[in-house]
C-alpha cells in the first residue's frame, strides 16, 4: 500500500510540473469567460449559453488531460528506460499502474474543481441562477474523464503513444455514438457491417450515458437513481479496464 501511495504522489508531483495543465486550465477559463460575453449578445438564452459553454469547456479540457497525459504516464517511463529503475525497487507492476492512475486522477479532480469554481463564479457574476443540475453534470464529467483515462492507460500498456492516442480517441468518439451505431446496424443490409457495428456497440463504453450537459444547462435535474447508475457504470467499466491494463503490463517483457 505504501508503494502505491509513493507512486501516486510522484505522479502527482511530476504532472503538476507539466505546464500543459496550466495552459489547458487557462484555456478553459477563457472559454468560460467568453460564454459570459456571448450570453450578453443573446436575448433570453444567456443562462443556457453560459452553462452550455462552461460545461463543454470543463469536459473538453478534462478529456484532453485524461487522454494525452494518461497515455504518457506509462509510455514515457518505457521510452526513457526509467521503467527498469522503478521496477527494480520494491514496487510491483500492479502498484505501478494503479499508482500512476490514482496520481493523475487526483490531478484531474483538482483541475475540474478549479474550473468548476471559476464557472460558478461566471454564472454568479452574470446574475443567473446556479442550478443543482450543474453539480450533477460535473460529477458525471469527472466519472467520464476517469473512464477515458482508464482507456488511455489500457492501450498504453501494449502500444505506442501515437497508436494509443488514436485508439483512445476512436473509442471516445464511438462511445458518444453508440445509440447511432445500434440504429445503423439494425438498418444495415450487410451482415458483416451489422456484426461489426453490433460488436462495437457492446464492447465500447456508452459515454452518452454520462452526458447530461444539455439538460443540466437548462436546470433540469436527473433522477438520483440515474445519477447513481451512471456513476456505477463508469466506475465499474474503468475498473475492468484497469484490471486488464494490470494483467497485460504484468506479462509484458522489457
Amino acid at each position: 500500500m505504501r508503494s502505491l501511495v509513493v507512486v501516486a504522489g510522484n505522479t502527482f508531483k511530476e504532472t503538476v510540473r507539466d505546464k500543459i495543465l496550466y495552459n489547458l486550465v487557462f484555456f478553459a477559463i477563457l472559454l468560460i469567460g467568453a460564454s459570459l460575453l456571448l450570453g450578453t449578445l443573446t436575448m433570453g438564452e444567456q443562462s443556457r449559453i453560459i452553462n452550455d459553454l462552461g460545461l463543454a469547456a470543463i469536459n473538453l479540457v478534462a478529456v484532453i488531460i485524461a487522454i494525452f497525459v494518461g497515455i504518457g504516464l506509462v509510455t514515457k517511463e518505457i521510452d526513457r528506460r526509467t521503467i527498469y529503475t522503478i521496477l527494480a525497487r520494491p514496487i510491483t507492476r500492479v502498484q505501478f499502474i494503479l499508482g500512476k492512475y490514482l496520481g493523475l486522477a487526483f490531478i484531474i479532480a483538482v483541475n475540474i474543481a478549479i474550473m468548476f469554481t471559476m464557472f460558478l463564479g461566471t454564472v454568479w457574476v452574470s446574475g443567473n441562477v446556479i442550478y443543482g443540475s450543474l453539480f450533477q453534470a460535473v460529477e458525471l464529467i469527472l466519472v467520464e474523464t476517469l473512464l477515458v483515462m482508464a482507456i488511455a492507460m489500457f492501450f498504453s500498456t501494449f502500444s505506442s503513444s501515437t497508436l494509443s492516442a488514436t485508439m483512445t480517441i476512436g473509442v471516445y468518439v464511438i462511445g458518444h455514438l453508440t445509440s447511432d451505431l445500434k440504429a445503423i446496424a439494425e438498418k444495415s443490409h450487410s451482415q458483416l457491417t451489422e456484426a461489426v457495428l453490433t460488436a462495437l456497440y457492446y464492447v465500447c463504453p456508452n459515454l452518452e450515458l454520462l452526458n447530461i450537459k444539455g439538460q443540466a444547462a437548462s436546470g433540469v435535474l436527473v433522477e438520483m437513481g440515474y445519477q447513481l447508475t451512471a456513476t456505477a457504470y463508469g466506475v465499474l467499466y474503468a475498473g475492468l479496464l484497469l484490471t486488464g491494463a494490470c494483467l497485460i503490463f504484468q506479462r509484458r517483457d522489457f
